[in-house]
């Protein structure tokens, strides 16, 4: 493996490539009952669709926690209002599927003994489908808006 980091328009196109791809897998591990699976997949789409957009700025951060630089990019002041207004949905819905639901994913609830597939039903599935799908959404939408 050679090279350096990708950067700018085509980090945006891999971030979003990787959005999308954990997207489908959540929506497969949905269709076939395996909450867990879908919560986790569905965590890193939201992820991923908020490092996307973050791109935009040239400032992309080893971290499970996209919401706060998002928040930043808002308190610059560069994007009109209903841009702002976009971004700020996005970062919420990064918060919505943080960090502590990817630890939960993976690890469980060490304190409780409860394992990730005994945190995870249906319903929160369908949660966090629901909400990756609006974040993937979003990201495609802004990025489309600041693309030449």
């Amino acid at each position: 493996m050679g090279g350096g980091l990708i950067a700018g328009s085509e980090q945006a196109a891999y971030r979003l490539k990787l959005a999308r791809g954990f997207l489908e897998e959540a929506r497969q591990d949905a269709n076939l009952s395996r909450w867990r699976s879908a919560v986790d997949s569905a965590q890193l789409a939201v992820e991923n669709a908020a490092k996307a957009v973050l791109t935009m700025a040239g400032r992309i951060g080893r971290t499970h926690n996209p919401a706060t630089q998002v928040r930043r990019l808002i308190e610059e002041g560069r994007f009109d209002a209903g841009f702002s207004e976009r971004l700020e949905r996005l970062a919420e819905l990064a918060e919505l599927l943080g960090p502590d639901i990817h630890v939960q994913t993976d690890y469980g609830d060490e304190v409780g003994g409860r394992t990730p597939w005994e945190l995870f039903d249906e319903s929160d599935a369908r949660e966090a489908l629901a909400i990756s799908e609006e974040a993937v959404g979003l990201a495609e939408q802004l990025l489309r808006e600041v693309s030449p």
